[in-house]
């Protein structure tokens, strides 16, 4: 609700709930909670009748038990403006004057405006709930009630979860993380493939001819990388030229050119070293600093 002097603006959803059962809200005025005693009374009966030192499993629990308060205790005590009848007594006098309840409970549902970000999940009531990685960065809507949470963009409902009332929760669903992990394995395989292209170009030759065979492109790709970290870019683009003139797009036959090639100049099989972390560490370049700060401080210890 919004209040500017005289003026109310209520929240639509209160508008909606109340022209659903059929009531009107009436505002009491600013600093004046006389005007709204009944309602606080109400809050404390409640509170200090139902609440008090009560415990339940679950909210399911919960409700089960406050309906049958509701329909117990709480209607059967005695009325305080008669105090000579019960307040079930002096419902069911008044019942018939009130305007019946819709046949149709209203929804009742939670809606808030949640941003993905960089990951796809969305933080609702202190838990994550995954979402397809296609819409990372946006903003969605998340529908909840006591028992369902929906997680929609526009008209599009983009998952179903069982809402969770516990903290710290990581809640997926399985297609969306191996959608996650088959776009993630695509995205590393077109950066080597792009790499490769760019360093070597004739093999974007070898694999648009292996791709037409119905060969296995990510195994190719995986093949003609090693080569080149073991001969060079020059050796490769040599080889897969060979490998294309012989018609055959594949890395077995790029390898024994390159091997071939070898051997024609007399060199040594290539041999990968790995050097353990100590070393590489040994061997990190160290830049160079000029020295004439220490001069300078030797010359002010002097003085």
């Amino acid at each position: 609700m919004e209040r500017r002097g005289d003026a109310i603006r209520f929240h639509p959803t209160l508008l909606g709930f109340a022209g659903h059962y059929r009531y009107e809200p009436r505002p009491v005025a600013v600093a004046r909670g006389n005007e709204k005693g009944r309602v606080e009374r109400a809050i404390r009966y409640v509170r200090d009748a139902f609440f008090a030192a009560r415990t339940f499993a679950d909210l399911d629990d919960l409700n089960a038990q406050a309906e049958a308060w509701c329909n117990g205790q709480a209607v059967d005590r005695r009325c305080p403006e008669d105090l000579g009848r019960s307040v079930r007594e002096v419902f069911a006098e008044e019942a018939p004057r009130l305007l019946s309840l819709p046949d149709n409970p209203a929804p009742l549902l939670e809606r808030v405006a949640v941003k993905v970000g960089k990951t796809p999940y969305v933080r609702f009531d202190l838990n994550d709930y995954s979402v397809p990685h296609t819409h990372v960065r946006r903003t969605l809507t998340v529908l909840a009630d006591t028992h369902e949470l929906r997680i929609v963009d526009g008209v599009h409902v983009l998952a179903c979860y069982r809402r969770s009332y516990d903290k710290g929760a990581q809640i997926e669903q399985d297609d969306h993380l191996q959608a996650l992990v088959a776009h993630k394995r695509g995205a590393r395989q077109h950066r080597a493939t792009d790499r490769l292209v760019q360093i070597a170009p004739a093999s974007q030759d070898l694999l648009m001819r292996a791709a037409e065979r119905g060969a296995n492109l990510g195994a190719i790709t995986n093949g003609l990388t090693r080569l080149l970290d073991r001969y060079g870019a020059t050796e490769l683009q040599a080889a897969i030229r060979e490998a294309l003139e012989r018609d055959v797009p594949h890395p077995n036959a790029v390898r024994l050119a390159l091997e071939r090639r070898r051997e024609q100049r007399g060199e040594a099989p290539p041999v990968t070293v790995e050097l353990s972390a100590d070393v590489q560490a040994r061997d990190a370049a160290v830049q160079p600093h000029a020295l004439g700060l220490y001069d300078q401080l030797k010359d002010a210890a002097d003085e």
